[in-house]
């Protein structure tokens, strides 16, 4: 009887700690890290590599801010939404014919793009705007990135 109380106490145990150690301040670090490593990655690609290397930004960046909704941090979610904008509209700029990767690309905004409108759905409605107009400007970069993948 009493192995069998110290099991369950071990398992409860692990169970509680577990989720309390999955997300530490070090992946808010981690995150971080990643995106601006990425940035710099963009800014020395060649021109062919980029329009896949901004989809995976937006995407990437779209991930962290709904972690970031979902843990309540809203000022920070938002403003990460506002970067999205301005690299959509970089992607958007950055499309071109002779594009590498570029169904790769259009998979990973077409993702990003269900991704905002989950959070769209899940927005109060203060936030609504910020993901109505990012959710426009990542799906207009989508449809781009798709009619030229259907030029090719």
């Amino acid at each position: 009887m009493r192995y069998q109380v110290s099991l369950a106490m071990l398992v409860l145990l692990t169970a509680l700690t577990i989720p309390a150690w999955a997300i530490s301040p070090d992946d808010k670090d981690s995150d971080q890290q990643a995106l601006t490593a990425l940035e710099a990655r963009i800014n020395q690609a060649p021109a062919k590599d980029q329009c896949f290397l901004y989809a995976e930004l937006i995407h990437q960046m779209t991930e962290v801010s709904l972690r970031q909704y979902t843990a309540g941090d809203v000022p920070k979610a938002n403003a990460l939404l506002r970067q999205v904008q301005a690299i959509a509209h970089k992607l958007h700029l950055s499309v071109a014919n002779n594009d590498k990767r570029l169904k790769n690309a259009e998979i990973l905004l077409r993702r990003s793009a269900f991704r905002l409108s989950e959070m769209l759905h899940a927005s109060d409605y203060d936030n609504r705007p910020l993901l109505e107009a990012t959710l426009a400007q990542v799906n207009q970069a989508d449809n781009e990135a798709m009619m030229q993948v259907f030029k090719k």
